[in-house]
């Protein structure tokens, strides 16, 4: 990616992926996938998915992400299924969070929904 093209808000989108991708490395999620959007939906840049061992981890790293969120700023980030902690949703407007179990992270599969394009050829790229 050539950065000199980039606008000021794709910089600053670049610097909230990277924010949430170390945060995640960090808490040791697993097989962290971040999947440009850009011209592929108007809902968001960026969605990023990971997944946690245990509810009790999910909810740990929602929570992690959020706190960094507040603390660079982005505290209004909107966030769903914390109870159950199975899928955790966080918008952070042109960025996405999934965060899942394991298993409700296979049943779903929406990395294929959302990287594989008409003509089949889409690329995500993993951190892990």
């Amino acid at each position: 990616m050539d950065l000199s093209s980039l606008s000021p808000a794709d910089g600053e989108d670049l610097a909230l992926e990277t924010l949430i991708l170390n945060r995640l490395d960090d808490d040791k999620a697993q097989d962290i996938v971040c999947i440009d959007l850009r011209g592929k939906s108007s809902m968001a840049d960026t969605l990023i998915i990971a997944s946690g061992r245990s509810h009790r981890h999910v909810g740990a790293l929602a929570d992690h992400v959020l706190r960094a969120l507040k603390d660079s700023g982005h505290g209004k980030a909107k966030i769903e299924g914390l109870p159950a902690c199975d899928w955790v949703l966080i918008d952070v407007g042109d960025v996405v969070v999934h965060l899942f179990r394991p298993e409700v992270r296979a049943f779903y599969n929406i990395e294929k929904i959302w990287s594989v394009s008409a003509t089949g050829t889409g690329h995500t790229v993993s951190t892990n």
